[in-house]
């Protein structure tokens, strides 16, 4: 009887022993410090730089995720030293999770009510964009940051809300390839160029493009305007668009 209550008391020791071990491991600062300093995240996200010009991506549910990314990929490249060049932030409603049209997740930086002055805005495209042509919100946020941007920028169908903010009347705009007439016929004010053959165009502070991939035109071509030539040469070969350009052969 002895000997079983000796062994009893060894194993409930053992466990104890076991369980105070995985708890200290657990908790363990200088364990929890190593794996924070691996963190990708943390060695790789991009501070915001008051000194920097800020490029605002507005989105919301449904938007297509490549004309967002496109300008991301452009100017949040370091110039060719290493150097941080824009702020590149991402800007909603409110702060809800915006799910793109492919199903991509995507938590916006700033809301409507706290995005900090622009020195662009890029206004992007969905399949069903006359939904957020009648959200008066997303007209009144795109005309009120437009006092404030150097440039403006639309993508596809992103145009027809920027013929809703009126900002752009009288200027040249290019649409979604099959959209430039109607796009005409409910914005009259517009310059509605021939979306068969324009891709991309800028009058003024304003940019357009048909979207979808083409959104990289648009993005390449302010970069450029925004810094030189060479720092775009320099964004395309960090994007490989060369071999793109010739993927075919």
């Amino acid at each position: 009887m002895g000997n079983i209550r000796l062994i009893i008391t060894l194993i409930f020791t053992s466990l104890l022993i076991g369980c105070n071990t995985e708890k200290t491991k657990v908790e363990d600062p200088e364990f929890t410090k190593t794996e924070q300093k691996g963190d990708t995240l943390i060695k790789h996200l991009k501070p915001f730089k008051k000194d920097l010009p800020t490029i605002g991506l507005l989105m919301y549910n449904g938007v297509l995720q490549s004309e967002v990314i496109a300008a991301s990929d452009v100017f949040a490249k370091p110039s060719e030293d290493g150097k941080q060049l824009f702020n590149v932030i991402t800007i909603a409603e409110t702060k809800n999770p915006i799910t793109t049209e492919e199903g991509i997740r995507i938590i916006p930086d700033y809301t409507f009510k706290n995005t900090p002055k622009l020195e662009a805005l890029f206004v992007p495209s969905a399949y069903d964009v006359y939904a957020q042509v009648h959200n008066d919100k997303i007209v009144n946020f795109i005309k009120e940051k437009n006092k404030e941007t150097k440039y403006t920028v639309s993508n596809c169908a992103g145009a027809q809300l920027i013929g809703k903010s009126g900002i752009a009347n009288g200027h040249k705009i290019v649409t979604w390839i099959g959209g430039g007439e109607q796009l005409q016929k409910d914005y009259p004010e517009l310059k509605v160029q021939n979306d068969s053959l324009v891709t991309y165009v800028k009058d003024g502070k304003f940019l357009s493009s048909n979207g979808n991939l083409a959104s990289y035109i648009s993005a390449l071509n302010l970069v450029e305007i925004m810094t030189s030539p060479e720092h775009r040469k320099f964004v395309e070969s960090y994007l490989y668009l060369d071999r793109l350009q010739n993927w075919k052969k």
